[in-house]
């Protein structure tokens, strides 16, 4: 079926380039790129090609089916009889200075008349009569009747009579002539046709030809529904192959799009569902660890098992470490919650990020010095203006900054640059630490993520820092992220400068 489409194609392609198409080309091609993009007028051309074809078929088979027949009769021309006394009056007429005792000129004239001719005063006496004629009076009324009288049949002979007036040498009278018609061979054809078989026999040719021509079209149709079906069944990874440039490769394109957007919805729901149950997994994990040791401590308290008020003492600021701990994972948790869902509205001010940023580390100095690290500032531009909400951008970069003093080897330098580049602000922070590698990079801004699985809120932080970090930067419509090289690991912070 595929090559006869392909030979009909090759056949179409050459009839077009034929020079008398030279002319309509324009039209046609504007005509095909009609048809390429409505199917509507794709089926208006198709049917008007099918009436054509049919209507040609419908002529040339009642052509075909048509038969002639002949029948021969013999038949009596009764206007020959008129015609010769027509002729007679108009040779009497004619002839000048005649007179109705010029015997010899009407012997002459009626010489070898099968028929009756005579001429008769206005009384019906007979003046001259043809050689065939006995009667020396004619009654006019009856021949009068005869002569008005409608009634003969060609098919059998019968006498005929005609009168006409003459005026000879001032004299009025009639000319009545009276004839049997001569026989003749008649033919009559008569045409039989089958025009409802025709008409049947071209309806059918139309079905043909239209079932053919769309035939290619029925089957994307049959394509799009298998497809459709398939879909429906739950396989929303199927993909309908668009072709054309219609109404129904629209369809087949919609379809396709209502199935990758509810594939995705269906996959973000599943994440949002995973989401929420490792987040109840991460949480009661690290909720359970500092309860657990708060309530160890208190009950040691509470059975009085304690040798002194110091070790009691020592036992209450274990436990408030730990509950302090505690409440700083329950705010972070808070306030991921509310970033994840939209909660949080910025407020935004112009900021020139290059002072803010080298105030915070003045202010984290002496944690700096405590941990045996140096500060190394770098930056382009002393006025870098920012749009940002200072207290959601100043929650970045202090966890950024307590990250790299958390896990920098010490001692050591910490570098912290801002830089300036086709209207982007970028602050980096660097330090020296174990290699990170590649594919846990792309996850460090996950909640929950640590590097190394072995830490926990003992060792670590809440696991939410770099998560919230995120979160924060991408409601600016920045960008956030980390690279490592060896033991040199950065992190990066995009922010666009408010002009």
């Amino acid at each position: 079926m595929k090559n006869n489409d392909d030979f009909i194609k090759r056949l179409g392609k050459k009839i077009y380039k034929l020079k008398i198409f030279n002319p309509l080309r324009k039209y046609i091609d504007i005509l095909m790129i009609k048809i390429e993009k409505s199917i509507r007028f794709e089926l208006m051309v198709v049917v008007g090609i099918c009436f054509a074809v049919s209507f040609i078929f419908y002529g040339m088979a009642n052509n075909v089916m048509r038969k002639e027949h002949i029948t021969s009769n013999i038949a009596y021309n009764y206007q020959e009889i008129e015609y010769s006394a027509k002729n007679y009056v108009n040779s009497i007429n004619g002839q000048k200075g005649l007179k109705l005792d010029d015997n010899n000129y009407f012997i002459n004239l009626f010489a070898g008349e099968s028929g009756k001719a005579y001429i008769t005063d206005l009384d019906g006496n007979v003046l001259q009569k043809s050689s065939n004629v006995v009667e020396d009076k004619i009654d006019i009324f009856s021949v009068l009747s005869s002569a008005n009288s409608s009634e003969y049949d060609s098919y059998r002979p019968m006498e005929r009579k005609v009168i006409y007036p003459l005026n000879i040498s001032e004299q009025r009278c009639y000319f009545i002539y009276s004839n049997t018609p001569s026989a003749h061979i008649e033919e009559d054809t008569y045409i039989v046709s089958n025009s409802f078989l025709a008409l049947i026999l071209s309806c059918l040719v139309f079905i043909v030809i239209f079932i053919i021509v769309t035939n290619k079209k029925m089957k994307y149709l049959d394509e799009i529904a298998s497809g459709l079906k398939i879909i429906a069944n739950g396989d929303l990874s199927h993909h309908i192959e668009e072709r054309g440039s219609d109404e129904i490769r629209n369809l087949a394109s919609n379809i396709n799009y209502m199935a990758e957007e509810v594939n995705r919805k269906i996959e973000a729901e599943r994440k949002a569902e995973k989401t929420k149950a490792d987040l109840i997994t991460n949480v009661s994990h690290d909720l359970r660890t500092p309860l657990t040791s708060i309530m160890g401590y208190i009950g040691l308290i509470k059975d009085g098992r304690y040798e002194n008020e110091e070790t009691m003492k020592e036992y209450l600021g274990i436990a408030f470490n730990k509950a302090e701990k505690l409440k700083g994972l329950i705010e972070d948790l808070f306030e991921y919650t509310k970033l994840d869902n939209g909660g949080i509205k910025l407020n935004k001010s112009k900021v020139n990020l290059t002072e803010f940023l080298f105030q915070l580390t003045e202010e984290l100095t002496p944690l700096f010095e405590e941990n045996g690290l140096s500060i190394i500032k770098s930056a382009t531009e002393d006025r870098i203006m920012v749009d940002l909400d200072a207290d959601k951008m100043l929650r970045v970069f202090e966890n950024l900054l307590t990250n790299s003093i958390k896990y920098s080897f010490k001692p050591g330098n910490i570098v912290i640059g801002v830089y300036e580049s086709n209207g982007y602000a970028t602050v980096a922070v660097r330090n020296k630490g174990e290699t990170i590698p590649k594919e846990k990079l792309e996850k460090l801004f996950e909640r929950f993520y640590r590097v190394e699985e072995s830490r926990n809120t003992q060792t670590g932080g809440t696991g939410l820092g770099l998560a919230i970090a995120k979160n924060i930067v991408d409601l600016h419509e920045g960008q956030i992220w980390a690279e490592c090289y060896g033991e040199d690991i950065s992190f990066y912070v995009k922010l666009k400068i408010s002009k």
